[in-house]
């Protein structure tokens, strides 16, 4: 059953209630996400790290409340280094991604990053030019993009086809050797992200085993093995917004505890997921407008759209919807749905692809209700078009301990919830 916390629930009612205009707004559960990290972290087997990839949700509220509970941050770019200085001038951060600047490079440095995942052989010169005026020795990860078994593709496959990303395996030799001849580089081990948004559990841990399978060979470029100790494996865990069922995250790490300690010449090894980590905390809140039928199919008008929350347009997909009725004592509905109560869910742009999902059941819905669409805690207003026609920017609402209440989650038995 998909539920609302009771939290977000009063605070979208609250700010409805208080706002001249109908609202649009990101509604974000800290303390929920405080908990579904530590669970993630207490399912990985010892000595397994945890980085959180920032490009998912950058906010600084997001990061000050996983920065307790993760080993680090994985960023790409010289802005997001800002915003992890922002929540910490401490904490362990990564910075992987095509296309670095110079200007980035010696950035990270200044910052003490961590380590720098190459994806380049043309990268690997620039670094160690880089490192070498900074009069420093640079710890990196080389990101290869291997060739993957056919029946390991994923919906969006970040290696194993031709892509911006990392080096060619058959390339392998050469960036190791290159980054040997670099004085001011020392290679510390390998980067592989091959899948994003995987929901099959299965398939990932065929896709670890087969990494880890690979790891000897890998290792074995190397003139001197004894810094060659980390493989990171990126992350790719996928949020299923459509089902309730969700990729089986104790599974994938109980498998991970038994190869790893059969394996006493394994690699230290390191996530990096971003959506799996902050999707389940995030809500997009949205009011309707107004209702309209166009050529037989009803459309709720709603304050917001895609330039927002851009999620559903691009990953094609159409997302749950909530309705609160917009009187707060409003009886929940639970006739069945009839034709009529079928809508597709639009916002305010002059395109039509601004769609959100497409034949939502709704009954009895009326103008002025709430929509939440819920798993909105990744890839949403970071990755939205904001400026497109102008309108105003969605609040960001940021719930924290003192907000949350204890009482029971109000549910879908309150509301309808429509899923295609």
């Amino acid at each position: 059953m998909t539920a609302l916390p009771q939290s977000v629930v009063a605070k979208a009612r609250a700010m409805a209630a208080a706002a001249a205009d109908p609202v649009s707004a990101f509604i974000y559960d800290l303390p929920a996400l405080r908990r579904h990290v530590q669970w993630m972290k207490s399912c990985l087997p010892a000595g397994v790290e945890l980085y959180y990839a920032i490009k998912a949700n950058s906010e600084g509220p997001i990061l000050q409340a996983l920065e307790p509970f993760v080993d680090g941050f994985e960023i790409s770019s010289g802005g997001e280094i800002a915003r992890v200085r922002q929540c910490s001038g401490t904490h362990n951060f990564i910075f992987s991604g095509p296309g670095k600047l110079d200007s980035d490079l010696e950035q990270a440095m200044l910052n003490g990053v961590e380590m720098i995942h190459v994806e380049s052989l043309d990268e690997i010169r620039r670094l160690n030019a880089v490192a070498a005026r900074m009069g420093r020795r640079q710890p990196v990860l080389v990101r290869i993009n291997p060739s993957l078994p056919p029946q390991l593709a994923t919906k969006l496959s970040m290696a194993g086809a031709p892509t911006p990303f990392g080096i060619d395996e058959s390339e392998l030799p050469a960036a190791v050797a290159l980054v040997e001849q670099c004085a001011h580089l020392e290679l510390n081990g390998f980067h592989v992200h091959a899948m994003s948004h995987q929901l099959d559990v299965a398939r990932h841990i065929q896709l670890l085993d087969w990494y880890l399978d690979k790891w000897p060979l890998w290792k074995a470029l190397a003139r001197n093995g004894d810094t060659v100790r980390c493989l990171n494996a990126g992350g790719g865990m996928g949020v299923n917004y459509l089902q309730p069922e969700q990729f089986d995250w104790p599974h994938l790490c109980r498998r991970l505890a038994q190869r790893l300690a059969a394996d006493p010449q394994a690699p230290r090894l390191r996530f990096e997921p971003g959506r799996f980590v902050s999707a389940f905390c995030g809500y997009y809140l949205m009011q309707v407008l107004d209702l309209k039928h166009s050529h037989g199919k009803g459309f709720a008008v709603c304050r917001g759209g895609t330039h927002q929350f851009r999620l559903p347009a691009a990953q094609a997909h159409d997302h749950p919807v909530l309705r609160l009725p917009a009187a707060a004592a409003a009886a929940a509905a639970t006739a069945t749905p009839a034709a009529g109560d079928a809508w597709t869910i639009v916002g305010q742009l002059c395109t039509p692809k601004d769609v959100l999902a497409r034949d939502a059941r709704l009954p009895g819905l009326a103008i002025g209700d709430l929509l939440v669409l819920p798993l909105a805690g990744a890839y949403g207003f970071n990755i939205s078009h904001a400026d497109f026609l102008c309108h105003p920017r969605p609040a960001q609402v940021f719930l924290d301990q003192a907000e949350i209440e204890t009482t029971p989650q109000w549910s879908e038995t309150d509301a309808a919830h429509a899923c295609s």
